[in-house]
Parts: C-alpha cells; structure tokens; sequence
C-alpha cells in the first residue's frame, strides 16, 4: 500500500513538474515561423522596420543591463558565411573568439554564430552606423533556413553572463540542441 501510494505521489509530482515546465514556455509568432520562448523574455514593438520582432532577455545576475534578441527575415538575405562573417566583424579583433556549428531543428537547417569579446554595439538609427564598445559581450547569431520561406536570421546580444544564462532557452525556442551540432564547413 505504501509503495502504491509512494508511486502516486512520484507521478504527481512528475507531472506537476513537467506541466510547470510548459507554462514557462509561450509561443511567439514571427513571420511564417512559431517561437517558443520562456515568459520571462519580454516582446515589444520592433525599433526598426527591418525587423520582425524583437525581445529584452532579463540580465543574469552581476550584468547590468538585459539583452536584446532581434529577428529579421530578407527572403534570401545573402550568403551564409557573408551574414557569419559580418557578426564576427561587429566585435573587435583584440581578444576576440568565435565558433561556426551547423544544426537541424523541425523548423528548418540552421548555421549558429557564438561569438565573445568587445562588442561594438549600434548606438542610435542604424544609417549613422555609430557604436560604442562594450567588452565582455557574446552574441549568438542563427541563419535559419526555412523550406520555402526563405531565411530568418536570430541575433541574441548582451553581456556574456546573461547570454550564456539564455543559450538554451534560444536554441530551444527554435529547436535547436547544442550537443546535435557540428562545426559548420564553409561552402
């Protein structure tokens, strides 16, 4: 009897977890794609027309503000390692590291940048092109290929420590998984 009731009590605290666990997940609409993103990670309205949408991910504890993930969709949007190339080139050189992994989520193939060091962050409309350098930056950057939809391109930016804390969350909310990845060959 006791281990019957021992049994229930396992199962409901299994699917108590796991339905707290869906709660935190919300789906997000961004063009012909469905996101699925914690609810700690807040939408707002997009501060350019070229993009589709955009969220403010809570800084982790020690960062001092929160970072931004921006999403955009330009049908073709030019080639994959021209996109990886100009995020490499928005940190600077000195100290700087990257990594290119490929991957395969139900949405589509996609091509992952992880990038650290100082990030040399847009201040202002984009057409000044002006930055400020923010050391201590990381920005995970997808090409995600979307049968017949063309490509959407995810850029998450901020300090290191709260886009380390988000990773998961922003593979997730594509599809993605870390460990399924593999460097990513140049065509």
């Amino acid at each position: 009897m006791l281990t019957r009731l021992n049994t229930a009590m396992a199962f409901v605290i299994v699917v108590s977890t796991v339905s707290f666990a869906a709660d935190e997940l919300k789906d997000a609409k961004v063009g012909d794609i469905t996101l699925k993103t914690p609810t700690s990670w807040k939408q707002s309205e997009p501060t350019s027309n070229l993009r589709l949408a955009q969220f403010e991910i809570p800084a982790a504890e020690g960062d001092k503000e929160s970072a931004e993930l921006a999403i955009f969709s330009f049908g073709g949007g030019g080639g994959v390692q021209a996109n990886i190339d100009r995020w490499i080139d928005q940190f600077n050189a000195e100290g700087r590291k990257s990594k290119v992994t490929s991957g395969k989520s139900a949405i589509g193939e996609y091509v992952i940048a992880d990038v650290t060091g100082t990030y040399k962050k847009p201040v202002g409309p984009p057409i000044l092109r002006k930055t400020e350098a923010m050391p201590g930056a990381r920005m995970l950057a997808v090409i995600l290929a979307v049968e017949g939809k063309g490509n959407y391109f995810l850029k998450l930016t901020g300090e290191n420590a709260t886009v380390s804390a988000a990773a998961e969350a922003f593979r997730t909310s594509f599809g993605g998984k870390e460990a399924d990845e593999k460097a990513f060959a140049a065509e």
